[in-house]
């Protein structure tokens, strides 16, 4: 295929040995564009990927003078094959390895006590968010704020008893032979950063660059003295920062350039997804391919439906399942099983091992943080789903769950939808609105809220998606929201010439017409 102008312009910035960021929209081949710089150079070069699976694949299409890895991989060949018996070693409980440290005593914090159990949780993802950081020691920002104590002098609190219990425990897994903790691939990672590497490269190409986490921030921002480097990603889809990623392009100093024609879609669904771009101030708008027929409008037999949440895509999941479908989820349903099982002690009077519930100790305490606390919002739509079907039948739903490859329709959550297309995607309905600001309009109705940029990134995320057709559903409230204009003509059915909802004949599974993404992203 012939490079784009700003394939062009990215690998003429790339001869010069300048270090550039590249901004790349969905679809618009980011991969496909570093492979091209790649093959454009005899110089040695390395490739840093996001994951495991997108690192085999850049293999086969890069030259043989660049090495495709993810930064565990490096980490691990560095310094993690010292610590390969306590990767392999049996699976240990938390309450064990917090025992093993001397967390042995309940504590009382306000009006929550908390079992040695609930304090082992919280000392070991204090050490899991330290080892995400770039930072030097543990200290107590990296203390989690657990489910009934967000407030600010009740964190203070946990995190005096908490912290001297995770030096103890980072102190533990530093040792190669044996130790109480689990070790675990993200801890090497971090005694590898810690070491301050230099990785021995002409240049360092970083991929999904703005999903990085501090730590591989660090690592790779440190050989801008002997490397060139280049960073790909699209801002707009940082959708990762509540489980500590950065977007770590918007600070990058070096040649900024854009990579905005989209080959997955038309020109109607890049205009949908420039309103979310607009939304969220992204550093670039799309230009869909019109080769590309990509329609807006109803679908009735989708190959993927998107959802807000986990509890969103498991009830929409059940709805489908019960309508006599074949479904799949993707990453499948063992983190919806585990609070469907913790719901049950609860509702049995049972206390619950589950890090999200742990600190409550009957199901109408949630019930009652879940409705009332500002914090426990997010919880809502779990117990409504469990009040409404009842543990049993989350449990058997989640049981007939079929592989991807064997479903008719696939859900998904847009987090973990990113990185896929299907060519017909539907927007599930647990996309809601911002709520009604206090102000109102001429006619006297209230004027909506403004949107959160994280839920723009997501929003985006979701309808850029599909191939062929495009079901807005759960997010069509943006078409009557002050923020919904792009600034350039949207072109959907409604307002260019009627469609009928789509209606098709079913495939023989959703994986079947689901092609993965040629590029992650």
């Amino acid at each position: 295929m012939k490079a784009t102008d700003e394939q062009t312009a990215a690998a003429d910035a790339f001869h010069t040995g300048d270090h550039v960021s590249l901004q790349a929209g969905a679809g618009t081949g980011k991969t496909t564009t570093l492979a091209l710089l790649a093959h454009s150079t005899t110089r040695r070069g390395r490739y840093l990927a996001y994951n495991r699976a997108i690192a085999q694949d850049a293999t086969v299409r890069f030259p043989k003078s660049v090495r495709c890895k993810t930064a565990h991989a490096l980490a691990y060949a560095a310094v993690g094959h010292r610590y390969t018996a306590r990767l392999n070693a049996p699976r240990r409980p938390a309450w064990q390895s917090g025992q093993a440290l001397g967390i042995t005593k309940t504590v009382r914090i306000g009006e929550r006590d908390l079992s040695p159990k609930a304090l082992s949780y919280a000392t070991l993802r204090t050490v899991a968010r330290f080892c995400h950081t770039a930072d030097e020691a543990i200290t107590r920002h990296h203390v989690p704020r657990l489910r009934g104590l967000e407030d600010g002098d009740l964190h203070t609190q946990l995190a005096a008893h908490i912290v001297p219990f995770a030096h103890k425990a980072w102190a533990d897994l530093q040792h190669p032979d044996d130790g109480s903790v689990r070790f675990d691939h993200d801890h090497y990672l971090k005694l590898w950063a810690l070491t301050r590497p230099t990785i021995d490269t002409d240049f360092l190409l970083l991929d999904e660059a703005q999903d990085t986490n501090p730590v591989v921030e660090q690592v790779f921002l440190a050989q801008r003295g002997h490397a060139q480097l280049v960073m790909v990603g699209d801002s707009a889809q940082a959708i990762y920062h509540w489980r500590g990623a950065r977007d770590v392009m918007t600070g990058f100093d070096g040649t900024r350039l854009a990579l905005s024609q989209s080959f997955r879609f038309g020109p109607r669904l890049a205009d949908e997804a420039n309103r979310w771009l607009a939304i969220a101030d992204a550093p670039i708008r799309l230009t869909g391919t019109p080769a590309v027929p990509t329609e807006l409008g109803p679908v009735l037999r989708p190959d993927a439906v998107l959802c807000r949440t986990n509890v969103g895509a498991m009830a929409q999941a059940m709805e489908l399942m019960a309508a006599g479908h074949r479904v799949g989820l993707v990453g499948g349903g063992d983190s919806l099983r585990a609070l469907a099982l913790a719901a049950q002690d609860l509702k049995e009077g049972r206390r619950t091992t589950h890090p999200e519930l742990v600190l409550f100790p009957s199901w109408g305490e949630l019930q009652d943080y879940a409705a009332h606390d500002p914090a426990g919002r997010d919880l809502r739509p779990f117990v409504d789903l469990v009040d409404t079907h009842g543990t049993d039948a989350i449990l058997a739903a989640v049981a007939r769950l079929a592989p991807e490859r064997q479903a008719e329709v696939t859900v998904s959550t847009a987090h973990k939808a990113k990185g896929r297309e299907w060519a017909h995607v539907k927007i599930a309905d647990d996309f809601t609105p911002p709520k009604d600001s206090d102000q109102r309009d001429d006619t006297g109705r209230p004027v909506p809220g403004p949107i959160d940029d994280s839920e723009a990134r997501l929003a985006y995320v979701a309808v850029t998606r599909a191939r062929h057709r495009l079901d807005i559903g759960g997010l069509s409230w943006i078409h009557d929201h002050p923020d919904g204009s792009p600034g350039t003509p949207v072109h959907t059915e409604q307002n260019a010439h009627p469609t009928p909802a789509v209606d098709r004949a079913p495939a023989t599974s959703a994986a079947s017409r689901a092609q993965p993404c040629a590029e992650p992203g």
